[in-house]
């Protein structure tokens, strides 16, 4: 994995290829390369180590131009970072392929390939494809049909893109198990794994579904099913803008997205609350029949997105909804209990999260009421495959460290129990004032947004530190152990998240001097607890950098602190999120690290 572009057109594709690698950049990636037809229909290739401003440069001065092409960004998974590695693959002069996913086999198919004389030159599993593709061209010239036997050797996950000189005047791309686009034009057509790639050439769009292959000219696509019977695919328009991916004044796309989250809290509340009541029909029409039979919520995701389904779990039950909530890579490989009447809910940024979107096919074979996605991208295969799609509109958010993605989930869990609270008893006072405080949610996030500079000073005494200690009680341990994530991921520093009044059963023995201690303080029950868990710490030595709410009073010495005012109780984690997500970014600016890019991470996990 990690990005796939490609195109064919009367025009040079290379400038287009050049771009959407580009914009795919915020998935995360060590390496790049192209691969085109030449004029003389041969395969002409460039690859890189690093950035795509260093392929540019290669590809710049080799002067490569061609109306044919395919072109990656990879995230090692097969192979350390090196060009031998880098995508697109090919197999002598015959074939040229790039790939996202995973093969399993690979290694038995290795063997086999190296056994009939062709020869490696990577350690990837994509190499693999391009061999076998070409071993089976030898007995099956169709170039159709030789994809299709090859891809039913395969074992594993991938979306695949296929070019040859063999058939100079159409792409092949074929999916199972990665998601793969194609953009639609007037006499070109265009291949990627993510729209945002493809916004500045076509707003149009088909989302191939899962064991599709199709066959891209200039003039159209034909798509056959996995049982390679010809169909039509819907044709969707993006109402997702070019622009809306770009970062503007903001020096980061981080940041930026740290600074939209006012409005976009406040598109996710569009149209869905209105007069103190929630609009719950905006669920669509499904939503009513499952949310009325609904006894107990099983909620799958990963990463951020789980840490929001353990905010969720607190909420829900506080309402008597039964919830339990499982890292997606987990659950998909155990014995699961389904009790009655049970909700399926996953939650993903991009919803094509390998484990999250296995975990919710291997569901539908269960004995689940039935599944509902609250999910960032409207074309996604989470929100094509669940019975009811709960969307953040949060919008593109590039930084591969999610912020807005993370704050709009919890709005949309918000609202999903708003809907199971009015069956559970909610009186219609309670509701009123329920949809008032997440009415007030956007101007309380764009008060703490004014910290920002505070919260900077606050950060040059982690500049130099290697570790960091998260607290929380109740729902904001979860926030706590978002809190390290964040700074772990874009600072690099070592950083967990534990309940405070664990303190004692272990966690204590790590403080000392140098020991930062981060933790959320607002005015609620557990309040009195979790101060006396601080003095714990302050009695070892260690410093406390606090977010407490204006009118705690917190009786210790030696702490940092910045006040949070008017915050409502129901709302609080998704407001003291904000002051967390700050200080992990200027702690990793502070540290010189790429705020955007961190190393060794990709924005949308797409393999297992």
């Amino acid at each position: 994995m990690c990005g796939i572009v490609g195109g064919i057109a009367q025009r040079d594709v290379v400038p287009i290829l050049m771009e959407g690698l580009k914009r795919l950049e915020y998935r995360g990636y060590d390496s790049a390369g192209v691969a085109v037809l030449d004029e003389r229909q041969h395969l002409q290739r460039i690859r890189s180590v690093g950035k795509v401003a260093a392929l540019k440069h290669l590809i710049d001065d080799a002067d490569l131009a061609s109306n044919l092409g395919i072109a990656h960004t990879r995230w090692a998974t097969h192979g350390m970072p090196a060009e031998r590695n880098a995508h697109p693959h090919m197999s002598g002069e015959r074939v040229a392929i790039v790939h996202n996913g995973i093969i399993e086999n690979y290694a038995e198919l290795r063997q086999e390939l190296s056994a009939k004389g062709f020869a490696f030159t990577s350690e990837t599993d994509t190499e693999v494809i391009a061999h076998l593709l070409a071993d089976v061209l030898e007995s099956e010239p169709d170039f159709i049909n030789a994809i299709r036997e090859a891809s039913r050797k395969l074992v594993g996950a991938y979306a695949l893109a296929v070019v040859s000189p063999d058939d100079p005047d159409q792409m092949v791309v074929i999916r199972a198990g990665s998601p793969l686009v194609i953009g639609l034009g007037e006499g070109e057509n265009f291949i990627a794994s993510d729209v945002f790639a493809l916004l500045p050439v076509t707003q149009r769009f088909i989302f191939l579904e899962e064991g599709d292959l199709a066959h891209v000219s200039r003039d159209g696509v034909k798509i056959l099913d996995h049982q390679g019977q010809p169909v039509e695919r819907e044709v969707r328009t993006s109402k997702v803008s070019a622009s809306s991916a770009e970062k503007g004044p903001y020096r980061h796309y981080m940041l930026k997205e740290i600074f939209e989250q006012p409005a976009v809290i406040a598109e996710t509340l569009e149209g869905r609350i209105h007069k103190g009541k929630l609009l719950e029909e905006a669920f669509g029409y499904e939503a009513k029949q499952l949310l009325d039979k609904t006894q107990n919520v099983h909620i799958i995701a990963c990463g951020t997105s789980f840490h929001a389904g353990l905010v969720a779990r607190y909420w829900l039950e506080e309402i008597g909804v039964h919830c339990s909530v499982e890292v997606a890579s987990e659950f998909r490989y155990r014995q699961v209990v389904v009790p009655e009447n049970t909700l399926f809910v996953t939650i993903s940024q991009s919803g094509e999260t390998a484990d999250t979107l296995a975990a919710q096919r291997g569901a539908a074979s269960q004995n689940y009421l039935g599944s509902l996605t609250i999910c960032n991208v409207p074309e996604s295969s989470l929100v094509r495959e669940s019975n009811v799609a709960l969307m953040t509109r949060a919008g593109p958010e590039i930084g591969v460290a999610s912020t807005k993605a993370f704050t709009t989930q919890l709005v949309a869990l918000r609202l999903l129990v708003l809907a199971l609270a009015k069956r559970h008893g909610m009186s219609a006072e309670r509701e009123q004032a329920l949809v008032n405080e997440l009415h007030a949610l956007p101007r309380q996030v764009e008060v703490v947004l004014k910290m920002s500079d505070a919260i900077q000073q606050m950060a040059d005494a982690f500049a130099e530190r290697q570790h960091a200690l998260f607290l929380g009680r109740g729902c904001f341990y979860p926030i706590a152990m978002e809190g390290a994530l964040k700074l772990k991921e874009i600072s690099y520093i070592h950083a967990e998240a534990y309940p405070a009044g664990e303190l004692k059963h272990g966690p204590l023995a790590l403080v000392d001097a140098e020991m930062p201690v981060i933790c959320a303080l607002p005015d609620d029950p557990l309040l009195e607890k979790v101060i006396s868990n601080l003095q714990e710490v302050r009695a070892r030595g260690g410093e406390l950098f606090l977010f407490s709410d204006h009118k705690v009073k917190i009786g210790l010495d030696h702490y940092q602190n910045l006040t949070l005012s008017d915050i409502y109780p129901t709302t609080a984690p998704i407001v003291y999120t904000i002051p967390l997500q700050l200080l992990s970014y200027h702690v990793a600016i502070l540290k010189g690290t790429d705020v955007d890019q961190p190393r060794n991470l990709a924005k949308s996990v797409t393999v297992e």
